[in-house]
C-alpha cells in the first residue's frame, strides 16, 4: 500500500492565496470548499515549474496530446477506451456544461437535476437560459421513477453528476444502464460531470456514462483531471462525446470555447494523466484512512450526527439537524465553533439540516475540527 501523502503545516498552508484560505479569518479551520491542502503530484509540480522557468506562460495551443493523455488514463483507471480524436479542452467543467446547454436549450426549457448536488448545477441552466427542474435523490440514490416522470414531458436535457456530489454515491452500471435507456426513450440529452470519477475510494468503482451500452447517442461526458490532481485554479477541462451524433453537437460550439482554455492547464493535466497514476493511487489511501477517521471521530465526538461514509470524492455529507432549526448547523458551526462547512442548503432544499465537510486535510486538522464542532451543543 502506498504511503499517505504529507500536508504542509496549517502555518503554510495559510501562504496559500486560493479560496479555501483568503476567504475566513485565520482562527477558522476552512474544510468548506473543495480544495485539498496536500502538495502537487510531482509529475505536474515538474512540468510546471519547466514552463515557469522557460517563460512559457503563452495561449493554449490546440494538439492531440490531452486526448491521447486522457483516452490512455481512461483505459488504465476504468477500462475505458474513448477515442482521442472525441476528447475536446475546454476552460472548465462548468463553462463545458454551460455551453453546451445553449445548444440543447431554448429559452426557458426545462433541464433535470437531481439535488441535492453540487450548487452550480443551478446556475449553470439558467445561464444557459433553461428552467431548473428537480427530481430529488432518493436517499443517496437517484430517483429513476422520477427521472421517468420528469422525462416523459420532454425536458432539453437532464444533468447528471457522476460520481454525486455531496453524497458521495457511486451510481451503479445498472442504475445508469437505466437511465439511458429512459434517456433513449423519451429523447433526453444528458450532460454527465465526472469530475470526481478518479476519486473513488476502497470498495467503489466508477462506472463511467459514456462505457454504459446506448448512452454514446444520447450523452456526452465533462471531464477533467482538476479535482483528483487539486488543479481547479489552472482552468482545463474536457468534453467527450462516443459518437458522431454527439461529436458534430460539440462541433457547434463557438471556437472561443475551447481557446481559453488555460496553457498550463492543459500542461498539467497531459502530466496528470500521464505520470499521476502512482501519486493518485497514494491519494486514494490517504483519503480512505481520512474517512476511516472521521467515522472514528464522529462516533465518538459527535454521534448525533447522522452520515454514510462516501463511495467517492473527498467530501463527508453530514446530517446535523440534531443541532435543532433555529440556525443553519453551518452557520453554528461557524460562530461556535470556528470551524468552516458548506451549507447544505446550498445543495437544494433536501440539503436543509446538512453541512458538507472536506476530510482531505491532515490527521492532525481534521481531528481539530472535529473536536471544536463537538463544543457546539445539540
Amino acid at each position: 500500500m502506498s504511503a499517505e501523502l504529507t500536508v504542509p503545516s496549517l502555518a503554510e498552508l495559510r501562504l496559500r492565496r486560493s479560496v479555501k484560505w483568503r476567504t475566513f479569518p485565520d482562527d477558522v479551520l476552512p474544510l468548506f470548499v473543495a480544495e485539498m491542502d496536500y502538495e502537487l503530484a510531482p509529475p505536474v509540480a515538474e512540468v510546471l515549474h519547466t514552463a515557469v522557468s522557460r517563460g512559457d506562460l503563452g495561449y493554449s495551443a490546440p494538439g492531440p496530446e490531452l486526448g491521447k493523455a486522457f483516452a490512455a488514463f481512461a483505459g488504465r483507471q476504468w477500462g475505458w477506451d474513448p477515442d482521442p480524436a472525441q476528447v475536446s479542452a475546454v476552460t472548465d467543467v462548468g463553462v463545458g456544461v454551460v455551453e453546451v446547454l445553449r445548444l440543447l436549450v431554448r429559452p426557458g426549457d426545462p433541464v433535470v437535476i437531481s439535488p441535492p448536488v453540487y450548487p452550480p448545477f443551478f446556475d449553470w441552466v439558467p445561464e444557459a437560459g433553461g428552467r431548473v427542474v428537480e427530481v430529488p435523490l432518493a436517499g443517496t440514490r437517484l430517483d429513476l421513477a422520477g427521472l421517468e416522470a420528469a422525462f416523459a414531458v420532454h425536458p432539453a436535457a437532464y444533468l447528471l453528476c457522476n460520481p454525486q456530489n455531496p453524497v458521495g454515491r457511486v451510481h451503479t452500471a445498472d442504475e445508469l444502464a437505466e437511465l439511458v435507456r429512459l434517456s433513449r426513450l423519451y429523447g433526453v440529452p444528458i450532460v454527465s460531470d465526472e469530475i470526481h470519477a478518479p476519486l473513488a475510494l476502497p470498495g467503489a468503482r466508477v462506472t463511467p456514462l459514456l462505457t454504459v451500452p446506448g448512452a454514446a447517442e444520447v450523452a456526452l461526458a465533462v471531464v477533467s483531471a482538476s479535482k483528483a490532481f487539486n488543479l481547479a485554479g489552472l482552468k482545463c477541462a474536457a468534453l467527450v462525446t462516443a459518437s458522431p451524433r454527439m461529436a458534430q453537437l460539440v462541433e457547434r460550439l463557438a471556437a472561443e470555447v475551447f481557446e481559453r482554455t488555460g496553457h498550463l492547464g492543459v500542461l498539467a493535466s497531459i502530466a496528470a494523466f500521464t505520470e499521476g497514476d502512482a501519486w493518485l493511487a497514494a491519494l486514494i489511501g490517504t483519503l480512505a484512512a481520512r474517512r476511516e477517521q472521521l467515522g472514528s471521530l464522529l462516533a465518538e465526538q459527535l454521534p448525533a450526527l447522522r452520515w454514510t461514509p462516501p463511495e467517492a470524492t473527498y467530501l463527508a455529507w453530514l446530517d446535523a439537524s440534531a443541532l435543532g432549526r433555529d440556525a443553519q448547523p453551518r452557520d453554528r458551526y461557524l460562530a461556535e465553533a470556528r470551524v468552516a462547512l458548506e451549507p447544505g442548503t446550498r445543495f437544494g432544499a433536501a440539503g436543509s439540516g446538512h453541512v458538507r465537510l472536506n476530510f482531505a486535510t491532515s490527521p492532525e486538522i481534521l481531528a481539530e475540527a472535529v473536536s471544536r464542532m463537538a463544543t457546539v451543543p445539540g
